[in-house]
């Protein structure tokens, strides 16, 4: 099949699988902007998108995209070491020089760095949420409550860091991953190959600047749910109190 055994079949699925993991990023960050406004608003939906069946079936779909994207990366990228031998450094800063983007010559480390931070991300939420629930781990938070995992999460510095150069990988992928799948799949016409580089570059920016502010937002506190959130617990506890003092009153 020359999806598998021909280098333009396997840039084809990389493409393609490359394309569906960026419109999946997409709802990622929509979901977690939610989470910068509504605490309650994003745990319903990570109630809606838990340990049901088709939340399953979607992330094992997902899961499949990636190992799939991933494991074509790796040939593809051995498989032009090897046709360029030790000439590849010289095509790339001498012959080609001022046109080969440094994410291009950097996928391979790019790629890397991406896969150990999904690794930590799986580790944070996906394991303390779905798996947790499908398997019925007892966990601190309830595997509900991704809200508060978010905010446990970005609480400490470590994992904030890890995650913004995560993101910074992401970005400098992504940046040339968008292009690039596009014109492996033709639309690289000599007018729209250029319009298609800019729209790549702000869609992707944007994309990585709405996780980015969620992080920072969490990290210093100043996300508009934790401010919500807290008041109307403020409230809930100020009603309480003010029935209790009405019980008192009338047993009196």
């Amino acid at each position: 099949m020359w999806l598998i055994n021909s280098s333009i079949g396997r840039k084809v699925v990389m493409s393609v699988t490359g394309i569906a993991l960026i419109l999946f990023l997409t709802f990622h960050c929509c979901m977690n902007i939610v989470a910068l406004f509504s605490g309650k608003a994003y745990n319903a939906i990570c109630e809606l998108l838990g340990a049901n069946w088709y939340a399953v079936v979607a992330t094992l779909g997902l899961a499949f995209l990636a190992v799939v994207h991933i494991v074509y990366a790796f040939i593809l990228t051995a498989q032009n070491r090897k046709a360029r031998g030790d000439n590849r450094y010289e095509v790339a800063t001498t012959v080609n020089a001022g046109k080969v983007e440094w994410a291009s010559k950097n996928m391979l480390v790019l790629g890397l760095i991406i896969c150990l931070g999904l690794l930590l991300h799986l580790f944070n939420f996906w394991y303390n949420m779905m798996f947790a629930e499908l398997l019925h781990i007892a966990t601190p938070i309830p595997p509900t409550d991704g809200f508060a995992l978010i905010v446990q999460t970005f609480s400490c510095p470590v994992y904030v860091v890890l995650y913004l150069v995560w993101l910074a990988a992401l970005w400098f992928h992504l940046s040339h991953g968008f292009w690039s799948a596009l014109q492996t799949l033709g639309w690289n016409g000599k007018t729209w190959f250029c319009r298609w580089k800019i729209i790549g570059l702000i869609y992707v920016s944007l994309l990585i600047l709405g996780f980015v502010v969620v992080v920072l937002a969490f990290a210093f506190g100043c996300a508009p749910s934790l401010c919500c959130d807290s008041a109307a617990a403020d409230c809930c506890h100020q009603a309480v109190d003010c029935c209790k003092d009405a019980a008192a009153a009338c047993g009196k």
